[in-house]
Formats: C-alpha cells, sequence, structure tokens
C-alpha cells in the first residue's frame, strides 16, 4: 500500500482488512469468558468496524495465571539475554512486515492521518521494540566498591507479571514503550489497550507468538477500564501497573495497589505544556510552525500537546496572525486521505467534551479567533475544526484543565520571570518549551520550568534514546530510554563474605 499511496488504494485495502476482535491469553485468540463483546466504532465515519471481546474479572485471572506461570517456569526470564535479543527483533520484524496493516488498523480505529500512521506511529513503534531488544544485552550489572574481604554484587531482576495499560490517542505508539523494556527485562506482560483503539493490540499478539514469545509471556485483555483495567490493577499476582492515561484513573490505580499488594506503579497522566515565546526568538515564523503543529497534530490528542501558547506581550498580535496562518493551511479531513494532516477526534465522547470545553472559553471570556466548530458532520465522523482562543487568562478551566483536542490557549506575559511563573502555575509537569536567542535566558528557564522535558527553540524534540516522563500531577517514572527498563526490575544486592 505504501509504494502507491492515494485515497482509493487505501480504501481497497482497508476494506480488506480481517478484524482480530479476540482476547489473547496463554497463546491462543478466544472470546471472553461471559461471551459480551463491545463495539469498535470508527471515528472516520462512526461505523462500527467490529465487535470486541469485553474482558472482565475471569479473562483476567486466566490472564495473570498463565502470565505467573510462564514467568515462574524461567521460560522467558530465564533466557540468556541474547536469546531475547533474538526474538524481539523476530518480533520487530514481523512488526515491519505488517505495517501497512498495523498503520490501516491505527487510522481506521482512532482516526489519526494515514500517513502519520505510515510513516510515525508504525515505524516509531517498530523502532523502539527493535531499540530495546538490541539493549537487552548491554546492560550490566555492578559490583559494589567494598573491602577485598567482601563482593557485594547489585543485580537488576525482572519484577515479574507485568500489567500496561496504555492509552488510545497513539495506540501501538505508547504499548511499544511498555512492551519493549518489559519483555527485554525478562517480565511477562499483559497489555489492556484502550477500549477506544484496541485492534493493533490485539493484531501484534499474534506477531509476538509468531516471533517465538512464549505462550503467557505477552498477552492481550481488550475491554472497559472499569471492568478488565481495575480487574488487573487489584489483582494480588500482578506486581507492577505501567500506564499512561488520565490523573483521574492514575490516581485510582495508586488506591488499588495501596489497598491490594502494594504492586509498583507507574504513571504517565497527561500535562498541559506551556509553549513559551520570547520576544528576542530568532525565527518567528518557525515558533509559529512549531506552536500551530504543537497543538494541532493528532487532532490535539498528544499529552504533551502545546496548548498554552504564552507570548510576551510585545509580539503576540504579530505570532498569533502566523499560527493560524499555519493553522488554516493544515489540510484537514479524511483521515483515509495521504493528503489529510488533521483527522478525526477518537470517539463521540471525547469530542463532545472537547466542543464542551470550546463553549466554556467562550463562557469564560476568552475571544475565538479561529474554528471552534465541529466539521464533516454529514460523514458521520467525529471532527472538530483546528481552534484558537486569545484573551486567555491562566485561571480559565480551559487553560488549566487537559482537553485533548486541537483546542489552542493564548496568554500573555511581560518577561521571563512572569513567564515561568505562568508556565509552572498548573497541576501538571510533562513538558514545557522556550523560544528565545539568548543563551543565558534559555538555561535559566529550562531549570526553572517544572516539567519532565524542557524543548529549547523547537518542539517535541526527542527519540528512543531520552527519557520521557513527568513532574507533578502528570506523573512518575520513565517511558523510552535506558532508564525505562528500571522500572520493570528490582534491584537486588547479593553481598558475599570472602574467608
Amino acid at each position: 500500500m505504501s509504494a502507491v499511496l492515494s485515497l482509493d488504494s487505501v480504501r481497497q485495502r482497508s476494506s480488506q482488512l480481517n478484524f482480530v476482535n479476540q482476547a489473547f491469553i496463554d497463546g491462543r485468540y478466544c472470546a471472553a469468558a461471559s461471551g459480551q463483546t463491545f463495539d469498535c466504532v470508527s471515528p472516520v465515519d462512526g461505523r462500527v468496524l467490529t465487535q470486541i471481546a469485553r474482558c472482565d474479572q475471569a479473562d483476567v485471572d486466566r490472564a495473570v495465571a498463565a502470565a505467573k506461570r510462564a514467568f515462574e517456569s524461567g521460560v522467558w526470564a530465564d533466557l540468556a539475554p541474547k536469546a531475547r535479543k533474538k526474538t524481539l527483533l523476530a518480533f520487530a520484524d514481523l512488526m515491519e512486515k505488517h505495517a501497512d496493516e498495523l498503520a490501516l488498523l491505527e487510522t481506521l480505529d482512532m482516526g489519526k492521518p494515514i500517513n502519520d500512521s505510515l510513516k510515525v506511529d508504525i515505524p516509531l513503534s517498530i523502532n523502539c521494540v527493535r531499540w530495546y531488544a538490541e539493549a537487552a544485552d548491554k546492560v550490566y550489572d555492578e559490583v559494589a566498591p567494598t573491602s577485598p574481604d567482601v563482593v557485594a554484587m547489585l543485580r537488576r531482576e525482572p519484577v515479574g507479571v507485568v500489567a500496561a495499560i496504555v492509552p488510545w490517542n497513539f495506540p501501538l505508539l505508547m504499548a511499544s514503550w511498555k512492551i519493549g523494556p518489559a519483555l527485554a527485562t525478562g517480565n511477562s506482560l499483559i497489555l489492556k489497550p484502550a477500549e477506544q483503539s484496541s485492534l493493533t493490540a490485539i493484531r501484534v499478539a499474534q506477531l509476538a507468538a509468531e516471533a517465538g514469545i512464549p505462550d503467557g509471556v505477552f498477552q492481550v485483555v481488550p475491554g472497559m477500564g472499569p471492568e478488565a483495567g481495575k480487574a488487573l490493577a487489584r489483582h494480588m499476582d500482578v506486581d507492577c501497573v505501567a500506564f499512561t492515561g488520565s490523573g483521574e484513573v492514575g490516581k485510582l490505580l495508586l488506591k488499588y495497589s495501596g489497598e491490594t499488594n502494594m504492586k509498583r506503579v507507574w504513571l504517565e497522566c497527561g500535562g498541559k505544556t506551556p509553549h513559551i515565546v520570547l520576544a528576542d526568538t530568532a525565527d518567528l515564523h518557525a515558533a509559529a510552525s512549531a506552536a500551530a503543529w504543537g497543538i494541532f497534530y493528532n487532532q490535539g490528542e498528544v499529552c504533551n500537546a502545546g496548548s498554552r501558547l504564552l507570548v510576551e506581550e510585545s509580539i503576540k498580535d504579530e505570532l498569533v496572525e502566523k499560527v493560524m496562518q499555519v493553522g488554516k493551511s493544515i489540510r484537514f479531513g479524511d483521515p483515509l486521505d495521504p493528503a489529510t494532516q488533521m483527522g478525526a477526534i477518537v470517539d463521540q465522547d471525547q469530542f463532545a467534551k472537547v466542543l464542551s470545553y470550546i463553549g466554556l472559553g467562550q463562557e469564560e471570556g476568552a475571544r475565538l479567533l479561529m474554528g471552534g466548530r465541529k466539521a464533516f458532520a454529514e460523514t458521520g465522523g467525529f471532527y472538530v475544526e483546528p481552534t484558537v482562543f486569545d484573551g486567555v487568562r491562566n485561571d480559565m478551566r480551559i487553560a488549566q484543565e487537559e482537553i485533548f483536542g486541537p483546542v489552542l490557549s493564548v496568554l500573555t506575559f511581560k518577561d521571563a520571570e512572569e513567564a515561568v511563573k505562568v508556565g509552572n502555575a498548573t497541576v501538571y509537569g510533562l513538558a514545557s518549551a522556550v523560544w528565545t536567542r539568548d543563551i543565558n535566558k534559555a538555561h535559566k528557564m529550562a531549570r526553572a520550568l517544572r516539567s519532565g522535558v524542557v524543548w529549547v527553540n523547537c518542539f517535541d524534540g526527542g527519540d528512543i534514546t531520552t527519557p520521557f516522563g513527568g513532574y507533578k500531577q502528570s506523573g512518575f517514572g520513565r517511558d523510552k530510554s535506558l532508564h525505562a527498563m528500571e522500572k520493570y526490575t528490582e534491584m537486588k544486592t547479593i553481598w558475599i563474605q570472602l574467608h
């Protein structure tokens, strides 16, 4: 498909897809024990693609039992790291072989443009699995600097049964950020995809098995969060939960851990990124383009979206005009069209939420400069125009709460000190960005901003080698980089007295 990409070819290929819709437990696809399913609705046009197995406690119990059995048998955990590497590389190769299929599933399931699925999400997912496969036999344990009559070894050992609960905005990529390091370090993994976007997770389970990952080591239990997700988070034989999603659910996971077995919980819970542009910025066109794409990319459904544009007063009008020019130039429409750059909101509930925040912004007194309306209603899909609000105060709800849609709030500041103060004045701390030609300001502001990532004269930079995660209520623990492997291991000290 990717060789000759046209709307007709994409639609033809999508019509030939076979939607795998069952859970993958202990090496095979199976229906939910209850027999229940839920509709998989495409935001592209509102049609039901398939019915997916609705797993609950009984299915989770089976999956956890299989994961624990596999872990304790050592069939994966006790493999030499180079053997795990070989199998994970085979898994990545199979993902690459089926990249077109996975990209189509991603677009149909959550509404992102097909070009983004083909050229960003799926390649980055494959790269993530490959990178951690290669890291598996290159991370060393340590020997402590003790006296000559002692050998003290510091070992990293797999934590055991890991539950990965992932969001719908980057379905396979966010899953890969958990799959890669968790499997590379020898754990058994149970993946609970978001109910809005389960198709790629279900499909790659079979690819993992074909690659040689043993039964019980990689499983997928689709279903509702309050059913399958809660069952995993409260299960006494789950040793670790890795979660990306809302702060509301993140707090529930902490509660469930405390009420059960004190399982490790790692959270990435979104943000309200301040995108700060100072008057001395060298290239306002570049800053404006970054600001527009920082909120309109992936329909604004990005945890680190630059949803708050903080602009020094003297350049506000000029910069905002440039941002809107970029926003108006973005090709908005059918996600299956290779020319489309901004697609559909994931589902009806999120669609309604975004529109309600647009209405709320107007009620709060912000000035709507662009967009703000639903679009393409005739398709049956869920589309919201790129939207820009000016005159936003930082105490407004549209400036404080995560909308997760293509809605930009423009705020102003007088100097760098005020910009940092306003930038930090939310409960979140996932990411920040600063544009300035003054290297002193750049360093000082980057240190003062309370976020896990700070970009300078760019936005959303980074790759698999750099950690990603937040401060404050954006969570804790880091995805990506070698540091992510720490989440899925326990540190053991072995102290040997020599005689």
